[in-house]
């Protein structure tokens, strides 16, 4: 307990046992499913257990297709050539329900090694790995259940900032996720929308700055202006920490075209933390560039520019006419500009 081991490049204690009862058994098969782009993989070997590496010429492996369901006989024949006629048929029945509870609860990775057949010859997994997909928690969270929670990777900590977030997201019907990458980062960013915070950030590392990329944060849902306050204070605190006089940083107040969420009002939370914050910021030499459609983005982005020009921040606002993408490339042309240190561009 709370041996600390290294997983290639993670190290962390190990804290959590699953101990199971023995199951008598002679054979062990292995299952394999899992998700990639344009489908599934589903691998099966009659050579399963401890031993699966050594045997790995033994597993067979499909393809299937995004759309192809249920699995018909043809398509698992492969799979289950070696087996024995009197098991083949179990056997099958087996990996179409498993493939079917695959897709059902949004498995990305279901691993049986290994699974045994008891003594009616059905089959009994006796060591099970799933790993299920976060993002489809909006139409999956009631079957997987209350008690799911999905834990942070190995290794890694929530700082205090990361917690905070967490914590209000826990106490609200909006979306507010906050993962701190590069507390030296120069570009950060704070999105709305979950979609939209993606191609930010994926923009970022097209653009070759993902090393300068401080986080990764999204709000969506409709938060109150209190709430994204207390959010984007907390991001400020983040992205103004440790300032260099040599160099600049960006943050990138950015979303897509909202389809019910009050800009205006998110917008409202947001201005208060900036005034609040506003010392920090200078000091940070961080330009702010914000850009957003949606209700009211029209006086959000008004005010997003008033209070700029009132406490002498640069900020520069864009609507909907202007691409996010474009909006990236803005701020990391402002930290590769900056003339080291004397405030100019």
């Amino acid at each position: 307990m709370n041996k600390l081991v290294d997983m290639g490049t993670a190290r962390g204690p190990i804290n959590c046992f699953i101990v199971e009862p023995f199951v008598p058994h002679d054979a062990e098969y292995y299952l394999c499913i899992q998700v990639h782009r344009t489908g599934y993989t589903m691998m099966f070997s009659d050579h399963g257990g401890v031993d699966i590496e050594e045997n790995w010429d033994h597993v067979k492996s499909i393809d299937i297709p995004t759309g192809k369901d249920p699995l018909d006989s043809a398509t698992l024949a492969p799979l289950l050539s070696t087996l024995p006629m009197e098991i083949k048929g179990n056997m099958e029945t087996f990996l179409k329900a498993a493939f079917q509870v695959f897709l059902d609860l949004d498995f990305t990775l279901m691993e049986m090694n290994p699974f045994t057949l008891d003594s009616q010859g059905r089959p009994f997994p006796l060591d099970m790995r799933g790993e299920l997909d976060d993002t489809a928690a909006f139409r999956s969270s009631k079957k997987w259940g209350d008690d799911i929670e999905f834990p942070l990777p190995f290794g890694r900590t929530m700082s205090a900032a990361e917690a905070h977030v967490a914590s209000l997201d826990e106490k609200t019907g909006a979306s507010l996720k906050l993962s701190i990458l590069n507390p030296k980062g120069r570009v950060w960013t704070m999105v709305a929308g979950g979609g939209a915070s993606v191609i930010y950030a994926d923009t970022v590392g097209d653009l070759g700055f993902a090393n300068e990329l401080g986080n990764y944060a999204e709000y969506s849902g409709g938060p109150s202006a209190e709430e994204t306050y207390q959010y984007a204070r907390t991001l400020l605190d983040c992205a103004t920490a440790n300032p260099d006089p040599k160099q600049a940083r960006a943050l990138i107040v950015g979303g897509g075209v909202a389809n019910f969420t009050n800009v205006a009002s998110t917008f409202d939370g947001i201005i208060r933390a900036i005034r609040e914050r506003k010392g920090a910021i200078k000091a940070a030499h961080m330009k702010i560039f914000v850009r957003r459609g949606g209700p009211n983005y029209a006086a959000g982005l008004a005010a997003m520019k008033k209070v700029g020009e009132e406490l002498g921040l640069d900020i520069d606002v864009y609507g909907p006419e202007s691409s996010m993408t474009g909006i990236c490339r803005l701020a990391i042309e402002h930290i590769k500009d900056y003339d080291g240190g004397n405030g100019k561009m």
